[in-house]
């Protein structure tokens, strides 16, 4: 999800799409499973050499494991795990965060509570989410980032008067940076990119935060893409990228720019070393594909093993990916569109209404496409690829 993201910045380390995005919505692991031992290794982590993210999480998990019975160093702790998942798209980090609120029984303390909806959230269970993320204001009313979070997921779900009113809460409790960016991307994908464009603009010039900064200039290039304007959408993305930090969304965004901008052979040297994230994964395959470079067998079987683990663990947060996967590396239209609708039915952001477009025409079916076009006509949103292909997708036919 891309809007939520700004949630960082609400504690100054909130992560990331409301949208999205999404976002990114990996492959997920098994359940979680609460060790017999506090002590026990379930799993080395995939941190770096010298990362300060595994310096932050050996100091958290002390705290936790010094007062086990207390939610908040828990809930810190969950919360950086979640942060990492996000920041690296890599979901074995979730697993690690439903682990340590899994420790704790009901009813959840406020802090715990906001966790587990980001967790909920990233699993598709918008529902459950906005219902923790309700009890974590009930328990803690200032807690800005929950209002984001809920703004994200109305985001996500095409109710921008749901979002709106999240907007207005923000902007009540002085979160002039989490409200700007809220504005701007309720006006953006509700049929005012200028306007949302200058909203954002105005968070980012009041922003000093690097995390607040990262969002917003990610964001702020989607937009100037959505309008028409790639030397602008480039010149926001380098200079996300020039901060330096690791973040999925962002790299995820600014491949799909340079995808769009037919320049795939840029994107893989950004993109090595990312292939635990599905999201990246898929990308780094379709630049390989485009290259006709051989590694794009490997990596495309790489993709059809994970998809295929997802289906044996009931797990249906892939579908946007796996369509997208079925449709540009599979040739397998009539697949990608059933798995496009299902995906349209849960999640209906501007992305997700592009692959049911594009899986409908590829597969001649005019009626499929129907919702995305409701959701053009409806929301006004104005980007000229999506319209040029709702109009291509109101003539589908089969071949």
């Amino acid at each position: 999800m891309a809007f939520a993201k700004l949630t960082r910045c609400a504690r100054f380390r909130l992560t990331i799409l409301m949208l999205g995005v999404v976002a990114l919505l990996q492959d997920v692991h098994a359940a979680p499973r609460k060790p017999a031992d506090d002590g026990e290794v379930l799993e080395r982590l995939p941190l770096r050499a010298g990362d300060a993210s595994a310096r932050e999480l050996g100091s958290l998990r002390r705290e936790m494991l010094a007062a086990p019975q207390a939610p908040h160093p828990a809930a810190r702790l969950a919360q950086a795990y979640f942060d990492l998942a996000m920041a690296r798209g890599d979901p074995r980090y979730v697993g690690y965060a439903e682990a340590v609120t899994a420790r704790f029984g009901e009813p959840l303390p406020a802090s715990l509570r906001f966790v587990r909806g980001l967790l909920r959230q990233y699993r598709h269970d918008f529902a459950g989410a906005l219902d923790d993320f309700a009890g974590a204001l009930a328990g803690d009313p200032g807690l800005a980032a929950a209002h984001a979070w809920r703004a994200a997921i109305h985001l996500v779900q095409a109710d921008y008067a749901a979002a709106q009113q999240e907007c207005a809460a923000l902007q009540r409790l002085g979160s002039s940076t989490l409200d700007g960016g809220c504005r701007g991307l309720v006006q953006a994908y509700g049929g005012q990119l200028e306007a949302g464009y200058r909203t954002l603009q105005r968070a980012l010039a009041a922003s000093r935060e690097p995390e607040q900064r990262l969002w917003l200039l990610t964001r702020l290039g989607e937009l100037a893409a959505w309008r028409g304007q790639p030397a602008l959408a480039e010149q926001h993305y380098r200079e996300a990228l020039a901060l330096g930090r690791d973040d999925g969304y962002l790299l995820a965004a600014w491949a799909d720019f340079l995808l769009d901008a037919g320049r795939p052979a840029e994107m893989l040297d950004q993109l090595a070393g990312w292939e635990a994230s599905d999201s990246l994964l898929l990308r780094l395959a379709e630049a390989e594909a485009a290259l006709q470079r051989p590694g794009a067998v490997r990596l495309a079987q790489l993709l059809e093993e994970r998809f295929a683990a997802a289906r044996l663990r009931g797990d249906t947060t892939h579908r946007a990916e796996e369509a997208r996967f079925r449709l540009r590396l599979r040739g397998d239209a009539v697949q990608a569109l059933r798995l496009a609708s299902e995906n349209y039915r849960v999640q209906r952001e501007p992305r997700d209404a592009r692959i049911l477009l594009e899986a409908a025409i590829a597969a001649g079916d005019a009626a499929a496409a129907q919702p995305a076009r409701d959701w053009l006509r409806t929301s006004g949103f104005e980007d000229a690829r999506l319209r040029s292909l709702g109009r291509k997708s109101a003539v589908a036919t089969r071949q």
